[in-house]
């Protein structure tokens, strides 16, 4: 059997920081898609009342007038562009509306998604393919407008995707959202090295948010007889509003909202059997409210806009306060007690497999 020499010299790559520097917040113009509700809409608002410059985009004009007009009466600095993120000229008349309002963006949020509640063979491949549009092509489309122009100016700037805890693992009734948010994340773990290999003044930042009480689920196209909506355990879109906008300002890999996002990605890597089971047990009840009918497919925001300007949705879950992960994710301290907490709830779970 051939032996390694013990005196070998084996060299590991140096790895080298992509950037430093991204601006503080109050020195920003940031571009945020999906701003009309939910979770753009929080961070549209709390990244003006810290002095960011925003230009919100979405479908739904009305609501982002609306939007602007409240953050200019209070002295703050905001655009809008009404812009579909599926086709790919609307995204650049976002980057060009903020290059000529302000001369340049500094942090581009993709944000904008819309969902499928249907079981798989159910859902037309017609929705699917609007879908994708939306949540993967747009996410596309628009990372590639940030990067091009960040690279152009050569000063850091910072690329926040949004996706998913269903972007980590699958579930059931949503597999056409599930598979737009792995797509997601796979787009951005890839460029995310591409970037770091060549040096880029590019942070890229994938946030994964867990369930989150937003219109989300009134906007989603729906081919059950019962209304989605999320049950069980909910975080305020507050809570993923905070992770952008620490990612504007830090370089970040990953921030999960919520521990049930974390513990969801961990079970499924380390008890993918069990983790079938679980979810084809608890997720069936909990995406619909009982007590309410579906609304009819064409009241979906799946290929027109949604109704705009409310931040929380009707969902029938217990909302956290916040999140204890976001926060960790800014202390090193409270991270590593987080992991340990998580840790341990992993490992109990493997003694009871056992």
């Amino acid at each position: 059997m051939n032996q390694v020499p013990h005196n070998r010299n084996i060299t590991l790559p140096t790895l080298q920081p992509q950037h430093t520097g991204l601006k503080s917040l109050k020195d920003q113009v940031i571009v945020i898609t999906g701003a009309s509700s939910g979770v753009g809409l929080v961070t549209a608002r709390m990244a003006a009342a810290r002095g960011a410059k925003v230009v919100a985009a979405a479908r739904n004009e009305d609501a982002l007038q609306k939007l602007v007009e409240e953050l200019q009466n209070k002295g703050q600095t905001a655009s809008y562009v009404k812009a579909d993120v599926g086709r790919e000229e609307d995204i650049q008349k976002i980057a060009d509306t903020a290059i000529n309002e302000y001369g340049s963006f500094d942090t581009w949020v993709n944000n904008a998604g819309v969902s499928i509640y249907g079981h798989a063979m159910d859902v037309s491949n017609d929705d699917m393919k609007r879908m994708f549009d939306t949540v993967f092509w747009g996410v596309v489309y628009g990372s590639k407008t940030a990067v091009k122009h960040f690279k152009e100016r050569g000063v850091a700037g910072a690329l926040i995707n949004v996706g998913s805890l269903f972007g980590d693992r699958g579930t059931v009734i949503q597999s056409t959202y599930a598979a737009a948010k792995f797509a997601v994340h796979g787009w951005t773990e890839s460029i995310r090295m591409e970037l770091e290999k060549e040096q880029a003044p590019v942070s890229v930042t994938l946030i994964h948010p867990g369930r989150i009480d937003t219109p989300y689920n009134e906007h989603a196209r729906s081919y059950l007889n019962k209304q989605p909506a999320h049950g069980g355990m909910i975080y305020p879109p507050e809570a993923v509003a905070e992770a952008i906008l620490y990612s504007a300002e830090h370089e970040k890999r990953d921030i999960y909202v919520g521990s049930q996002a974390k513990v969801f990605e961990l079970l499924g890597t380390l008890f993918p059997r069990l983790t079938d089971k679980i979810v084809e047990s608890y997720m069936y009840p909990t995406q619909v409210d009982a007590n309410r009918p579906s609304k009819p497919a064409e009241e979906s925001a799946l290929y027109h806009a949604g109704y705009g300007m409310h931040e929380r949705g009707t969902n029938v879950g217990w909302v956290r306060q916040g999140s204890m992960t976001v926060k960790a994710a800014q202390n090193p301290v409270f991270s590593t007690a987080v992991a340990v907490g998580i840790g341990a709830l992993a490992l109990g779970l493997l003694r009871k497999k056992k």
